[in-house]
């Protein structure tokens, strides 16, 4: 009999464990689908209204913080207030991120919604280098194979190959590679938030607000001279009575941005995160479809390859994780 129920008992648990299994992996792969409209939006919003990058980060950082004020104060399940050692750090992180959303967006204006989302993912090969330098992490064969690719993929995107580019969109390329710099400054950051025990939902809210606060002083201050802000102050409501982009500003918000690190968690409950990392990494994939699809924006197969390299070069990185320190 105990023979029995040793052989019963992995058979009665596989179901529920392959159901977990199977829930994660569609959790994730909706949040990088979620995720990868980001840009598309972002696209939408600055060729249909020709709402200034740095306008539409504001907003979209703006709607951020409502909506998680409001959702967060209605559950009630974590406490808004954070501890006074913590705000300068919180200050810090709110920069970084204003930096990042000031170069993401600018990139998807001057490269479109495809190019600019895989360009970003140079932030992995950045990462892997900050880490090794500024947190002493091990940087292995395995990482630095998967940095050449993501450098090599990033060159094939930006279209290095072809000297016309230089000619061309050479800011549009820089501005795309610095974005990437900055997620990567971004992401490390985020690492260390959770070691200081603050809940991920009010770390969120509270740098977007940071965030927003900076993003309104560079549109204020810049007076039209820097690239992607209001003209004058009245500017900051471009979209004015048209109700449909400010519809569509809100989804971005409250959509890709909100939703999609909010179903990105959920697949944490089933999957290692390393494993869930992995499957939001496809996002430059589904943006290159729905780019396509939705803006007839095309890359060409070289960009494509490169493409490949990059999210090759991810996947190597998510591979390392679970490697010991050593290789």
């Amino acid at each position: 009999m105990k023979q029995a129920s040793r052989v019963e008992l992995p058979v009665m648990t596989r179901p529920s464990q392959t159901s977990h299994t199977s829930r994660g992996y569609l959790t994730a792969f909706a949040a990088a689908i979620v995720l990868s409209t980001t840009a598309i939006f972002i696209r939408h919003l600055s060729v249909t209204y020709r709402l200034p990058a740095l306008v539409l980060a504001f907003w979209r950082e703006l709607i951020v913080v409502v909506t998680l004020l409001v959702v967060l104060t209605i559950r009630r399940r974590v406490s808004l207030r954070v501890d006074k050692r913590h705000l300068a750090y919180l200050l810090v992180y709110g920069f970084v991120l204003w930096v990042f959303n000031a170069l993401w967006t600018t990139s998807v204006v001057l490269n479109g919604a495809a190019v600019s989302t895989v360009l970003v993912y140079c932030s992995g090969a950045f990462t892997a280098l900050l880490g090794w330098w500024l947190l002493k992490e091990h940087l292995g064969i395995i990482k630095l194979t998967a940095v050449v690719l993501s450098f090599g993929g990033c060159a094939l995107v930006a279209g290095a190959n072809d000297p016309a580019v230089w000619q061309g969109n050479i800011p549009g390329i820089i501005v795309g590679i610095l974005a990437g710099l900055a997620y990567a400054v971004y992401s490390l950051m985020g690492r260390t938030a959770a070691n200081r025990g603050l809940n991920a939902w009010v770390t969120i809210m509270y740098t977007f607000a940071f965030a927003a606060g900076f993003m309104l002083v560079a549109n204020l201050a810049g007076g039209g001279k820097l690239p992607g802000t209001a003209p004058a102050p009245a500017d900051m409501f471009w979209l004015g009575d048209r109700w449909a982009g400010w519809g569509v500003l809100f989804l971005l918000a409250a959509g890709p941005t909100v939703a999609g690190f909010g179903l990105y968690n959920m697949s944490l409950g089933d999957l290692p995160s390393s494993v869930a990392n992995l499957i939001v990494s496809t996002e430059p994939v589904f943006t290159a479809v729905i780019a396509f699809l939705l803006l007839g924006e095309r890359m060409t197969s070289v960009q494509l390859f490169g493409s490949l390299l990059i999210l090759g070069g991810v996947g190597l990185m998510r591979a390392f994780e679970r490697e010991p320190a050593g290789v």
